[in-house]
C-alpha cells in the first residue's frame, strides 16, 4: 500500500467496521439479522416456487409480485454475506474491487425495486381508472419489456458512480469503512480529493431513477383515489383492498429509504450507528415485508 503526505494511493483493500459504537454487540446484532435473511429468503423463494407452478398465477398482476421476489433475494443476499462474515468470524477487510461490485451490485437492485414498484403503481392504475383496456395493454410482452427496461435503466444509471470513483479518486484519507457495507457516499468520503463531482453524480442518479418514480407513483394514485372515491361503498372497498398490499410495500420502501437518505447527509446531531443500523434495516426489512404482505393481501397466492 504506497503512501503520499499522509494519504494512500489506490488502496488495494478496505476494512468495514460495521456499527461503530457497537462494535462489542455485533455478534448478538448479526442473530437477528441473520434471522430476518433466513425469513426474507424462505419467504420470497416460496412466493416464486407458488407463481411458478400455479399456471393461474401467470398473469401479469401476479408476475409483477414475482419480479420483486427475486430482486429481494439478490439484494439481501449481496448485503447479509459479507456483514454476517465480518460480525460473527472477524473478516473486515474487503478489496476494493469487490467493495465497488457490491455498491454497484445494491445500489442496481435497489433501482431496479423502485422501477418494480412504479410499474405495480402503473397496473394498478389501469385496472381501477381503465379496467376495460387492462387485458389488452398489461401483456406479458409489456411486461418483458418493463423488466428489460427497469433493469437496464438500474444498471447503466448506477455505473457512472462506480466509473467515477475507480478512475477519478486515486488519493484516499483512510481506508476504513464506517458501514455494514458498500455504499456509495461512505466511499466517496474517504477520498482526499475534491469529491463535488461524485456528489452531484450520486444526487442526479437517486433523484433521475428514485425521484421520478415516486412523483409518478404518487400521482398514480392521486388518479387512483379519485377514480375510487366516484364508485359505489362495496366498488371503493374492493378497490382499496386490491392496493393496500402496494401501498404497505411503496412507504416501508420509500419512508426508511428517505429518512436514510436525509439522516447520513444532514443529520450531523445523530450518533452515527442510529445512522448505520437504520440504513442496514431500509435494505433489509422490505424483502423481509414482501412476501408476507403481498401473500397475505393476495387472496389467490393464500389459497
Amino acid at each position: 500500500m504506497f503512501k503520499l503526505n499522509g494519504t494512500i494511493f489506490m488502496p488495494p483493500l478496505l476494512t468495514l467496521i460495521g456499527i461503530p459504537g457497537l462494535e462489542s454487540m455485533q455478534f448478538w446484532i448479526g442473530i437477528p439479522f441473520c434471522a430476518m435473511y433466513i425469513i426474507a429468503i424462505f419467504g420470497n423463494s416460496l412466493l416464486l416456487v407458488i407463481i411458478k407452478t400455479e399456471h393461474s398465477l401467470h398473469e401479469p398482476m401476479y408476475l409483477f409480485l414475482a419480479m420483486p421476489g427475486a430482486t429481494d433475494i439478490v439484494l439481501s443476499t449481496c448485503i447479509l454475506s459479507k456483514m454476517l462474515g465480518m460480525f460473527w468470524f472477524h473478516i473486515p477487510e474487503i478489496h476494493f474491487e469487490a467493495c465497488l461490485l457490491q455498491m454497484w451490485l445494491i445500489h442496481t437492485f435497489q433501482f431496479i425495486e423502485s422501477g418494480i414498484l412504479l410499474a405495480m403503481a402503473l397496473d394498478h392504475y389501469v385496472a381501477i381508472c381503465d379496467p376495460l383496456r387492462h387485458a389488452s395493454i398489461f401483456t406479458h410482452r409489456l411486461l418483458t419489456q418493463f423488466g428489460v427496461g427497469v433493469t437496464l435503466r438500474a444498471a447503466l444509471l448506477a455505473a457512472p458512480c462506480l466509473i467515477l470513483i475507480k478512475c477519478q479518486l486515486k488519493f484516499y484519507k483512510t481506508t476504513v469503512v464506517s458501514r455494514t457495507y458498500c455504499e456509495h457516499m461512505a466511499i466517496v468520503k474517504l477520498a482526499a480529493e475534491d469529491v463535488r463531482i461524485n456528489k452531484i453524480c450520486g444526487l442526479f442518479v437517486a433523484f433521475s431513477i428514485l425521484g421520478v418514480d415516486i412523483i409518478f407513483i404518487i400521482v398514480s394514485y392521486i388518479c387512483i383515489f379519485i377514480t375510487v372515491f366516484n364508485l359505489p361503498k362495496e366498488a371503493r372497498l374492493k378497490a382499496f383492498d386490491t392496493c393496500i398490499a402496494h401501498i404497505c410495500v411503496f412507504l416501508a420502501f420509500y419512508l426508511l429509504g428517505f429518512f436514510s437518505f436525509f439522516t447520513h447527509r444532514f443529520g450531523f446531531h445523530i450518533p452515527s450507528y442510529f445512522h448505520i443500523l437504520l440504513s442496514s434495516l431500509y435494505l433489509l426489512v422490505p424483502p423481509l415485508l414482501n412476501p408476507v404482505v403481498y401473500g397475505l393481501k393476495t387472496k389467490q397466492i393464500r389459497d
